[in-house]
Formats: C-alpha cells, structure tokens, sequence
C-alpha cells in the first residue's frame, strides 16, 4: 500500500489475524513500512539487505511519516558502511566513555564538562548501544519535564553522542527522537533588596560558589566564563578571555573595578584556575546545582537563575545611563547594537567608556551598601 498520514492514523491489526503484529510497507519504499502491534502500537520499521536487517525507527505519532521516511533514507545511506562485529556489540557505556574522549580533545573545556555531567547523571543505560530505543530516550527526557531547560540540554548532549556514533560505524542510525523545545525568554531581574541578600549571602559562603557569585554580580559575565578564569588571564587593570574561550569564539576584554580587583586578591591557590574542580585541579567548578540549593537555603527567595544576575547587571547599568552599545561590549554580545553591519564597520573599541562604565557600576554597589 501507499502509506500517507491518513492512511498510518487508520492503521490497526487485520481482522481475524493470530498474529500480535503485522507490518504494512510501503509500495513507493521498498523495506519501508509500519508494524501494528495489539494494543495499536505503531512503530517505523526498515529492512535492508540481504540478511533482512530490520531497523527500528521510532513510534508514530512522536514521528510523523515524513520523519520516518527521512531517517530511513538516512539508514540506508549508513548501511554501505557496515558496523564491524565489534562496533556492533559496544555497550553503551563504552561507547559513551568513547564519546567523551573525543569531546575532551576537540571541544572547549566547558562544553565537554556539560556532556560528561548530563550524559553520566541522566543516560546509564545497560548493555549494547544498538540496543537503546528511542522510547528509551524519551523516557529519561520525560522524567525532566520539571526542569524544561536541563531537559533540553540533556537531549542535546545525548543526540551529539548517537550522531557520534553514527558517524563512527557504531550505529546505522540514530535513535534519536524528533524533538523541538520550546524556549521561553526569562525577565527576572533582581531588587536591590534580593541583590543585597545575595551578596551578604556570597560573603558569607565564601570561596568557591560564593566568590563566583560575587564576580557574577560585579562582572556580569556568564557564569562558565568565571568559573574558567584564570591568574593568567589577569592583569592590573583589565580580563582579557582568549580566543574560542567564550560563547561566540572571540577574545574578550573587560576592565577590572576595584571591588572585583580586591576579591580576586584573595583567592588563595596555586594552580592557574581560580577555581579549579573538587579532587580535579585541571578542571574548572562545576558543581552548579547542588552549591544553589545550599546558598539559596537561608534566602527568603530562589526563583532566580545565576544567568538572571547577568541581566540585573545590564539593567543597572542602564539605570546608570550608560550606552547600550558600551553594556554590549561588556557583556560580550555581537549580535546586538554592534552586529551586522555596524559591527564591520564600526572598529571602536568603546575601551574608556567601558573602564567609565564599571567604576559607575562599582560606586553604584558601594553607595548601596551591598558590600
């Protein structure tokens, strides 16, 4: 038969049938069809070559036909680069481990921190790699439906893997869900009353979580980027992060207040990260959601993020009257004010404005009495 969505929706067992499945395929893709199980599962199925190899290609309607049909081509393409006997029977766990390994060498330091911590905490899953369904997968992202943007993170760490593994001959196919996150743009910004108790509370927690924060509210960088910093990234007056070290790939330069100079003084230490991980002195911190649970412990509040201080930041400093254009620099934004054309073209560093820009965001705090 012709399969078309209509016809899939209508799609159940034939009647008098003993069997508990039945596959209908698709006369216009050969291999390609639907198998109906009792109980009106349907699930894409592909078989190919000469052994009849059957590939699982996920369950309608998480799929739709046109999904379906595009990963089996995409199978078929694999398929000419047949896994060998060993590729075939890795575990998971292996092959994560695999995985890993490569990210540690050809990704930045931050990114591949982010997959070891998602893909270990969240994905454990037992026996072959060939073997993990994609109702598999949903049922771990299902179980993080609370925290809808480690949801989406995590399924992105675990499709990079399963791409990975495609690629290396591990996989003919990738098992990964068709999935789309819906992202809601966060508002929050904090009082000078809730900023106050953040910071009394850093001061008191100390080093490491509670410096950070400090650096957060007086920097307004993210949070990755203080977490990473190094002695040797700092001079007397300025930061400068290296190229391929922040977001957008490019060398940041900010200038040092006196309060930010004065609490990196007094980071003890010997390695060249500030903050080096506990028991991994080459790794930067990273240990985010357990250190928040326990700051936000004494605070009349927590429905804040650490990202939700970078926007109090660039609020205050345009209570302050500063340019736009001047917080985009010290946020390292390149899409705003400064993007497109205006970012060719417009070669001025904005060096002193900056320099102006912190001392007034400096005084501002002071005046306040936050520290």
């Amino acid at each position: 038969m012709h399969l078309t969505d209509l016809s899939v929706k209508k799609l159940s067992l034939p009647k008098g049938s003993a069997a508990d499945q039945h596959t209908f395929f698709d006369g216009s893709f050969k291999g390609f069809g639907v198998r109906v199980s009792v109980g009106g599962t349907k699930t894409f199925v592909l078989i190919h070559g000469k052994k009849r190899t059957r590939v699982t290609l996920g369950r309608y309607p998480k799929i739709s036909l046109a999904e379906a049909r595009a990963l089996a081509r995409t199978a078929l393409g694999n398929a000419q680069d047949a896994p060998t006997k060993r590729a075939s029977t890795i575990s998971f766990v292996d092959a994560r481990e695999q995985f890993l390994e490569d990210a540690r060498m050809k990704t930045k330091l931050s990114t591949f921190i982010e997959y070891q911590r998602l893909l270990t905490k969240h994905f454990d899953f037992k026996g072959q790699l060939a073997a993990v369904s994609r109702q598999d997968i949903m049922d771990v992202i299902d179980e993080l439906k609370e925290s809808p943007s480690t949801a989406q993170h995590a399924f992105v760490a675990v499709r990079t893997l399963m791409n990975w593994a495609v690629r290396r001959g591990y996989l003919a196919i990738s098992p990964m869900p068709a999935l789309r996150f819906k992202n809601t743009s966060r508002s929050r910004i904090l009082t000078d009353t809730e900023l106050q108790s953040v910071l009394e509370r850093a001061k008191e927690l100390g080093h490491p979580y509670g410096t950070i924060v400090q650096l957060l509210i007086l920097t307004g960088q993210r949070r990755g980027e203080i977490a990473g910093l190094r002695r040797s990234w700092v001079n007397d007056d300025a930061i400068t992060f290296p190229v391929g070290f922040c977001k957008n790939k490019r060398e940041h330069k900010i200038p040092i207040g006196a309060l930010t100079r004065e609490i990196l003084e007094g980071i003890a230490g010997t390695t060249d990260l500030y903050f080096p991980a506990r028991g991994k002195p080459e790794l930067s911190f990273n240990g985010w959601s357990k250190s928040k649970a326990h700051f936000d412990g004494p605070l009349a509040f927590s429905d804040y993020t650490l990202h939700d201080l970078r926007r109090t930041y660039s609020s205050n400093l345009a209570k302050l009257g500063v340019p736009i254009h001047v917080t985009e620099k010290l946020l390292n934004h390149v899409s705003g004010t400064l993007g497109g054309i205006a970012g060719v073209y417009n070669r001025h560093g904005y060096w002193e404005e900056m320099v102006g820009a912190v001392g007034r965001a400096s005084q501002n705090i002071a005046a306040l009495e936050l520290l």
